[in-house]
């Protein structure tokens, strides 16, 4: 299980950048980042995802360079950055909010997940969960990686709920 340490500190970090509006932003380079901001990217809270250095690369470098392979000499200087998106001068990402925690991880299954995008509320691992409210995602790990949970019910696959987001 990869340490949900580094999902925390994103979530909180994206709210941070999102309240500044800032047009880009950078996150630590881990696996679970990338795999997460991905799936955010896949759900339309992301313009772009790069993988850089500490220097904010420009959007014509996002564009038409590839990126710098990770190495074991450059990796600690590693970042993800990350284009907020904005609709008539709003954040499209307005919250994100840790589902699971390093002490209490929450787990779903296909049926919980079902009820839970309907909007009501279920019984999963961690205790009664309330439903996905309008304009409300949800992130899951599964076996097949960090999926939306409308992906997930697709592929039929429930996992751990790592973090929702609005």
């Amino acid at each position: 299980m990869p340490s949900i340490l580094n999902v925390v500190h994103m979530c909180s970090h994206l709210n941070n950048a999102s309240r500044a509006r800032l047009g880009i932003t950078s996150i630590k380079n881990t696996k679970y980042n990338l795999l997460l901001a991905l799936a955010m990217h896949r759900a339309g809270f992301f313009s772009s995802v790069y993988r850089g250095g500490p220097i904010p690369p420009t959007m014509e470098q996002m564009l038409t360079e590839t990126p710098e392979p990770v190495t074991t000499a450059n990796v600690a200087t590693r970042r993800l950055w990350l284009g907020l998106k904005y609709w008539e001068g709003k954040p499209v990402l307005n919250r994100t909010q840790m589902v699971s925690r390093s002490k209490r991880l929450v787990t779903a299954t296909v049926p919980e997940l079902e009820r839970l995008v309907r909007g009501f509320p279920s019984k999963v691992s961690g205790g009664v969960m309330p439903g996905l409210t309008m304009g409300e995602c949800m992130f899951l790990g599964t076996d097949r990686g960090v999926l939306e949970v409308r992906e997930a019910l697709e592929k039929q696959v429930g996992g751990l709920i790592i973090c929702k987001a609005s």
